[in-house]
């Protein structure tokens, strides 16, 4: 911003250098054309520091983003990990349980809900409270 107006100080000495008359065709002109330079040099110069001061105050949000993050997710959260596979709702506390590809490909597998330690996934297959081997299940543990 120094720079632009140092260049337009330079343009208003250059103008005075020449001993236009103010009241000449040439001379208005000139003095017109500096008179705007000025405010949108001024304009400039408003728009950099809103800019610097928006700039400071998003990377300020990252930053409590990026804190938030590291709080609430175990791993630093990566927008190009695909940890969506397979998701499912706990029929009891209707969280969101997310379960990866790999997890889908083992036997025997059994996933919990992390809230409410809920059976939510068995072997491949979805358990609904109205399946009878649900019932069962449920009675032996």
């Amino acid at each position: 911003m120094e720079d632009l107006r140092a260049k337009l100080a330079y343009l208003k000495g250059l103008s005075e250098g020449l001993d236009l008359d103010d009241n000449s065709k040439e001379g208005k002109l000139f003095s017109q054309i500096i008179f705007l330079l000025e405010g949108m040099t001024d304009v400039v110069d408003n728009l950099q520091t809103d800019y610097d001061e928006l700039y400071e105050y998003v990377e300020a949000i990252d930053q409590d983003l990026t804190d938030l993050e590291d709080d609430v997710y175990e791993e630093p959260f990566d927008d190009d990990e695909d940890f969506e596979d397979f998701s499912l709702e706990c029929p009891d506390c209707h969280d969101i349980v997310y379960i990866d590809g790999d997890t889908l490909d083992e036997e025997d597998i059994e996933v919990l809900c992390p809230k409410c330690h809920r059976v939510v996934f068995v072997q491949g297959e979805l358990w609904e409270e109205d399946d009878p081997e649900f019932e069962e299940e449920v009675e032996q543990e």
